[in-house]
């Protein structure tokens, strides 16, 4: 009984070691052909700028007019184009992975200290796209070698790569005498990368068409409250056509939501709503005017009007309502604004009345 107890113990062993091995490898398959696919983005952006020859035509803003033409693909941003762009000029090496699969012209011939680098395949191993954004950030070309090497031997998450930028263990372990002690120290108590980690990246979410599920908070009132919201602003009819629910931003690997996102269609102009579950804090002004900038120059076309922002802070003791307006140097449009969204006492009234009913 035992031993028939032990192979059936080993079965269900080996099942779960060949799923966990085979599920690590196929998530790692979608993180390399992600990071491949950016790279190629760049490179042909570059191609094109160089060598395009209706560049004349679509010229400096060869970046906008790609994000108008690739609206259709998730992730095409203006932000996230540069980024791939520079992407290519960083790692240029890429092309010994990228030209196996893609007939590539007119490559960026390896320098001196390109050549002293990281093996390739052992970077797009154990690297996603996000982690090359933390690199991508380095100037230094030697600091950047430094993260590259260590993380790949600490097999380091995201978190972990940008916990060690910012505590400065490159500039650290320069000045220490003990370096291999300091860096032993280091790679012991580090976060090592696991497969949950790379599937949630938003970046691999998006490339793979799965649903971003993450969310400010999962607080059952705030999510009432933002259902019932979107229908009291629908149903006022005054222009709101809703667009998205909890839409992400993304800016150099960090990530942030709207709660809710209208287009006005009498306004012409986004309306971006942020719901907080607490008092009223002027750091959330300067939050909605990142959000807002942020749409200005990526999102809203340019026969639109600037975007608006809406603060709504609720508790059981107070309830504050603002309107983020800078940025808005119209007064005629000001005026229009004020007269077709909803006033702060209407507002103010229908959050007063959700929470009342929502806590009964």
């Amino acid at each position: 009984m035992p031993t028939e107890q032990n192979n059936f113990n080993n079965l269900v062993t080996k099942i779960e070691t060949t799923h966990q091995t085979l599920q690590a490898q196929a998530i790692k398959s979608v993180s390399s052909t992600l990071t491949i696919r950016n790279w190629l983005i760049g490179y042909y952006i570059v191609e094109y700028e160089q060598n395009g020859e209706d560049r004349a035509k679509y010229g400096a803003k060869v970046i906008e007019n790609l994000v108008k033409r690739l609206k259709h693909i998730r992730g095409m941003s203006k932000s996230n184009l540069k980024l791939f762009r520079q992407f290519y000029f960083i790692y240029p090496q890429i092309n010994e992975i990228a030209s196996k699969q893609f007939r590539l012209t007119n490559q960026k011939s390896l320098t001196l200290s390109d050549q002293f680098r990281m093996p390739t395949d052992k970077l797009i191993n154990s690297f996603s796209f996000s982690h090359f954004i933390e690199l991508l950030k380095l100037d230094d070309s030697t600091k950047r070698l430094f993260y590259e090497v260590e993380g790949v031997k600490g097999n380091w998450s995201v978190r972990e790569l940008r916990r060690q930028i910012n505590s400065a263990t490159y500039e650290r372990i320069g000045l220490s005498k003990s370096k291999k002690e300091l860096i032993t120290s280091i790679q012991t108590g580090s976060e090592k990368l696991l497969p949950q980690q790379i599937i949630k990246d938003p970046y691999i979410l998006e490339f793979t068409g799965l649903e971003v599920k993450t969310k400010y908070s999962e607080n059952d009132l705030e999510e009432a409250l933002l259902n019932h919201l979107q229908d009291f602003l629908l149903e006022l009819g005054n222009g709101f056509c809703f667009e998205a629910r909890q839409k992400r931003i993304s800016i150099e690997n960090e990530h942030d939501r709207v709660d809710l996102l209208f287009y006005h269609r009498i306004l012409k102009c986004h309306v971006l709503i942020d719901l907080k579950i607490r008092e009223f804090s002027y750091a959330d002004v300067g939050q909605m005017n990142f959000y807002l900038n942020y749409f200005k120059n990526e999102i809203s076309e340019p026969n639109d009007n600037p975007p608006i922002g809406l603060i709504l802070c609720a508790n059981k003791n107070s309830t504050k309502v603002e309107y983020a307006t800078a940025g808005l140097d119209s007064q005629l449009f000001v005026s229009k604004y004020q007269i077709n969204l909803p006033s702060v006492e209407e507002i103010k009234e229908f959050i007063e009345d959700e929470m009342e009913s929502l806590n009964e």
